[in-house]
């Protein structure tokens, strides 16, 4: 049986055991018309507890009931990690109905697209529940072979909770391929150079969804090219300039009666078809109401449709529920969660303190103190319900409305406490999470763990930091509101490694920084504010740019240094400080903090990647201040403390910081014009550079290299080495990419 489906092993054990369907219904108490839709794969794989039903039915032993429950098992569907932006699927709404003047709008703003006059920019706009989404799906459906460059939906979350402009941002810029290491090199206005670019040079369809307002998808909208971006919205975004608006509304009646024909077959449509009628009308027209009254019609195939029209017309005195909603949307959303069971209405409430736009299993389980597969369950019973949508990652969302909903009902009808707790537990989940991970990462995985996610490698965990980063980063603001001052520190500290891995992310890690240090300060805690202080320097410098706060924070970790006497920490202050002052170009301050540095390093005497990052900045500042045979002598010295038989660093960062100094050696020569030497250590570093893999320093190598050779009358070569930074790519930095193109674009010298 292996590798059978489930109704296949399910048919096969019923007809072994002799028994019919009816009488393994009467002896499960799962019904006829279940089990034959099971057996002949027209029905979803059942939850576990069917399945145990089942196998205590046909009497199996223990190892039959394994079988049948590996094919169960077989038949959900895989969870894979997060994608960053959808593609549009080529079915995205086999069922759409109506809405052709409005298709024919945005076939005409393809067309003007792919005209060339000018990109195209489309926002649709409308009411909540009016079918903004599935119209710009379909229309992107129909409209996919015309973009060549590809077709991406980008959900904003407006509604509740939006997404930052420049995440979504990084989600289509990894959509159309760019490289971590290249976004780590932009701004976030370089990387909406980076988008317009890419969607002026490739015709590209893309859909911004759930739009907030002008200023979450401003940076998203190309320049010009031929791509064509659909923007969906409750708001027309008035401020918005040279774009085509289209105002959607409710379905006519004919389009929602049709629509509900659709849903439940037109044989038991036409059976009540006044029924239908009213349905439609009081669902308001709209087709999220209409879809969830339909869905709920064809689960519960003995009721008649009039039945539903009386049920629907109690809905009046539930209007007040949401304040800000469609009331009519609301009375669908109310009457599928009266049929859910108590877990299952409990599961709805408490997902919608999720803090991010999608969770996975393991969020439920956090927040009901159950397993992650009864969690699952549970929340297989609210896509099944139509109040959960599953994705094809494996990811589930709560569709901005639905939660809305059940935040509404949250407060209502949970204890302010069970509410509480239940925040602290999801809050203290993600954390504990996340400081697990970020200690894999640093290469000091928890010498057990047994969370809700599996961490069993550096490479797991990092992913597991990456697709749940927004909801962490909310925990991690929610921990600094409670004053949870020790659980904000804690787990900033173990995000380190994390943060030098992450491109992109200069706007979260100040904010991370920024929690960190506060958090510090509050616990009156020297030490930690030292260390914290000193990362938001650092992040201010390399992500902000704001050097001379920087310089503030970097002063200000050195002073909660001194107060802990700790002679590590009041180093590497100086050290990021030397770094804003070099950033700032006072090159004596830089030469003067990064001396100090070195003196408290090896005072300090243990933090040896201390000493060697102090050792690089004071020989920049040497150099900087044409000191450069005492630069020289320093180098010389970090080379013989490399290369000693008892180096006390680990192989790879000795093998880093060596390619790193020879590299170095090769500046201070070029600087005294003695050009051989420097080729020679610019070489030299280049073959300790390719051994390692450090692509983003070959590159300045290679240009350093190319400078050299020029001067040295070696023009061919110099060329040469101007074309290996360019074959390089998105590997290498952006300005370096910039220099080879204007040296291989400069005429030779003669």
């Amino acid at each position: 049986m292996p590798g059978e489906s489930f109704g296949v092993v399910l048919r096969g054990m019923r007809q072994q055991r002799g028994l019919t369907i009816e009488e393994l219904a009467e002896a499960s108490g799962v019904s006829v018309r279940a089990i034959g839709d099971m057996e002949r794969g027209r029905s979803r794989v059942p939850q576990r507890r069917t399945v145990a039903a089942l196998a205590q039915g046909l009497g199996l032993a223990d190892g039959q009931r394994e079988v049948l429950l590996s094919a169960a098992r077989a038949g959900r569907v895989t969870r894979a990690p997060a994608v960053a932006v959808a593609a549009v699927p080529p079915r995205s709404v086999g069922d759409f109905t109506g809405r052709e003047a409005e298709l024919a709008w945005l076939r005409e703003a393809a067309r003007r697209a792919g005209s060339g006059e000018r990109a195209a920019v489309a926002v649709v706009s409308g009411p909540p529940g009016c079918g903004k989404t599935t119209l710009a799906l379909k229309a992107a459906a129909d409209l996919a072979g015309e973009f060549p460059g590809g077709c991406f939906v980008v959900d904003l979350h407006g509604v509740e909770g939006p997404m930052d402009t420049d995440e979504a941002l990084l989600k289509l810029l990894k959509a159309l391929r760019v490289p971590d290491r290249r976004l780590a090199q932009e701004d976030a206005e370089g990387r909406t150079g980076l988008l317009r670019t890419l969607l002026a040079e490739h015709r590209c369809l893309v859909v911004l969804d759930n739009a907030r307002d002008e200023g979450q998808v401003r940076a998203l909208l190309p320049g010009e090219g031929q791509s064509l971006v659909l923007v969906t919205s409750r708001r027309p975004l008035t401020g918005l300039e040279y774009v085509e608006r289209l105002a959607l509304s409710e379905m006519t009646q004919n389009e929602a009666v049709e629509l509900l024909r659709r849903i439940l077959g037109e044989q038991r449509a036409d059976a009540e078809a006044e029924a239908v009628g009213q349905v439609a009308r009081l669902c308001g027209r709209l087709p999220l109401a209409l879809r969830v009254a339909g869905n709920w019609l064809t689960v519960r195939s003995g009721w008649s449709v009039d039945h539903l029209v009386r049920r629907l017309a109690d809905e009046e005195r539930r209007l007040g529920a949401l304040a800000a909603g469609d009331v009519r949307v609301e009375a669908a959303f109310e009457l599928s969660y009266r049929q859910l069971t108590g877990q299952a209405a409990r599961m709805l409430r408490l997902l919608s303190l999720v803090p991010g736009p999608d969770m996975t299993a393991a969020y439920g389980a956090a927040l009901t103190a159950t397993a992650v597969l009864d969690a699952e369950d549970v929340m297989e019973e609210l896509v099944e319900a139509g109040l959960l949508q599953g994705t094809s990652t494996g990811r589930y969302q709560l569709h901005d409305l639905l939660r809305l909903f059940a935040r509404t009902r949250l407060s209502s009808e949970e204890e302010p406490a069970e509410q509480e707790a239940a925040e602290e537990r999801l809050r203290s989940w993600l954390l504990d999470t996340a400081i697990a991970a970020g200690r894999w990462v640093g290469g000091t995985p928890p010498s057990s763990w047994q969370g809700l996610v599996p961490l069993e490698s550096a490479e797991q965990a990092r992913a597991w930091l990456e697709s749940e980063a927004a909801a962490w980063l909310a925990a991690l603001r929610g921990a600094a509101r409670k004053g949870e001052h020790t659980r904000v520190a804690e787990t900033a500290y173990a995000l380190e490694w994390f943060a030098g891995l992450s491109g992109g992310w200069g706007e979260r890690w100040l904010e991370v920084w920024r929690l960190a240090s506060e958090a510090a300060a509050a616990l009156d805690d020297p030490r930690l504010q030292a260390l914290h202080l000193g990362n938001y320097s650092a992040a201010l410098s390399a992500y902000g740019r704001r050097y001379h706060e920087a310089l503030e924070r970097a002063d200000e970790a050195l002073e909660c240094a001194r107060r802990a006497q700790d002679l590590s920490l009041q180093a590497w202050a100086l050290v990021y400080g030397a770094l804003a002052h070099y950033y700032l170009g006072e090159h004596q301050q830089a030469h003067d903090k990064a001396r100090a540095s070195v003196d408290l390093f090896e005072a300090a005497g243990n933090d040896h990647d201390g000493w060697l990052q102090g050792m690089t900045t004071y020989g920049v500042a040497l150099r900087d201040l044409g000191r450069v045979q005492e630069a020289l002598a320093l180098r010389e010295r970090v080379l013989a403390f490399l290369d000693a038989p008892d180096c006390p660093v680990g192989q790879h960062v000795a093998d880093m910081d060596r390619a790193k100094t020879i590299s170095g050696l090769g500046r201070d020569y070029a600087t005294l014009g003695r050009w051989q030497e420097a080729a020679a250590h610019f070489r030299s570093g280049l073959l300790q550079l390719r051994r390692i893999g450090m692509p983003e320093v070959e590159g300045s190598v290679l240009l350093d290299l190319g400078q050299a050779l020029l001067e040295l009358g070696e023009t061919d070569e110099a060329r040469s080495c101007f074309r290996q930074v360019l074959l390089l790519g998105d590997a290498a930095d952006s300005n370096d990419l910039k220099t080879a193109r204007k040296l291989l674009d400069s005429p030779p010298a003669e």
